[in-house]
């Protein structure tokens, strides 16, 4: 198969309605959004939707989100609740992603047979208009090969994708740079599955009671169902062994100045920390308090790491509150929670 790519606006109505051809003829379409590049499919045509899985090498057992055009449209296929109109109201078009009881018109596909459905109404103007004018809700992970870093843009999809996929709509570098925050609602409680740039704290606008799924920070249990996509699995995992340095047990500069004099390693260093390290396979993610660039980088350099070559990568360890919790939950997912607390450790050997 051949993977085509178009540059597109909102308003490329050509390309987009060809685009909308191949998603109700049952074909696959990546696309931009404003969080990363999602892959998608008819969210009516389970057959479809495991066409996705395939492309992919995605485990069948992680659901899809649904992106709809508007949050009215939530109504066609999940049960909704007054809670969700006001997080609508407050959030949506925009990265938030709320989990819902399905309607029998979502195939099982979608939801790994779950009776709910993820549901998100994107900002991304070429996604929105996508949506309307395929006249279908569109189910869509990432656009990556499973297990990689989500592609931030079109390049990052034919890598993984191409001759897997017919086309890719190239919609430019993804505003936000990481996945969307997913959410459960029960009655007025918000439960967070997977952070995003919408934060604990925005969400107690709408709600006094939001809480962080244990499964953010920690493993999911070998025995527990993951009702979010990014929750089970290693994901977003460069080729080389990830490690994050606890800064509060070990010295980030020299430690890593030492690793670069002894192995073939980059290192994901703050902008300020450039010239206190060998100026060799660094890869600044940006000045230590901004954390929207570092949010928006970090896919971007755990890929760049692949083209380094290298056999190790250190980073610091994020922050695990705040808008810094998004960053720490893809982090700890791809170094598969390999966390350095001693040099000892390191020494010891940390490749499990």
């Amino acid at each position: 198969m051949e993977t085509k790519i178009f540059k597109v606006t909102k308003d490329s109505l050509d390309i987009l309605r060809e685009a909308s051809k191949l998603l109700n003829s049952g074909e696959l379409v990546a696309f931009p959004t404003e969080t990363v590049y999602g892959l998608g499919a008819n969210a009516y045509d389970g057959k479809s939707c495991s066409n996705i899985f395939l492309a992919k090498g995605r485990p069948s057992d992680n659901p899809l989100i649904v992106h709809i055009s508007s949050p009215e449209q939530a109504e066609n296929i999940a049960y909704t609740c007054d809670l969700y109109y006001k997080l609508a109201k407050a959030f949506m078009p925009g990265p938030l992603t709320v989990i819902l009881p399905k309607k029998d018109i979502i195939p099982s596909e979608v939801t790994a047979g779950l009776a709910t459905v993820a549901i998100r109404c994107p900002k991304n103007e070429v996604a929105n208009k996508l949506i309307e004018i395929s006249n279908i809700p569109i189910a869509a992970p990432s656009a990556n090969a499973s297990g990689k870093p989500s592609p931030t843009c079109a390049k990052h999809v034919y890598d993984d994708l191409n001759g897997k996929i017919p086309m890719i709509l190239d919609g430019g570098s993804s505003e936000f740079g990481v996945e969307s925050t997913v959410i459960t609602i029960k009655n007025d409680v918000i439960t967070i599955l997977r952070p995003g740039s919408i934060t604990k704290e925005m969400l107690g606008h709408v709600s006094k009671n939001v809480q962080i799924a244990p499964a953010v920070k920690e493993e999911l249990r070998a025995d527990e169902q993951a009702l979010s996509p990014g929750m089970k699995y290693k994901h977003y995992a460069p080729n080389a062994s990830l490690y994050l340095i606890d800064d509060k047990s070990i010295d980030f500069i020299k430690f890593t100045s030492k690793m670069q004099r002894l192995e073939n390693c980059a290192v994901m260093c703050y902008d300020e920390e450039i010239n206190l390290l060998e100026n060799k396979n660094l890869l600044p993610v940006g000045k230590e308090k901004d954390i929207k660039k570092q949010t928006k980088n970090l896919f971007n350099l755990l890929r760049s790491a692949d083209d380094l070559g290298v056999d190790t990568v250190y980073a610091h360890l994020p922050k695990d509150d705040g808008e810094s919790l998004a960053i720490y939950n893809r982090m700890i997912r791809a170094c598969a929670h390999r966390v350095l607390t001693s040099e000892e450790q390191h020494k010891g050997g940390t490749n499990g």
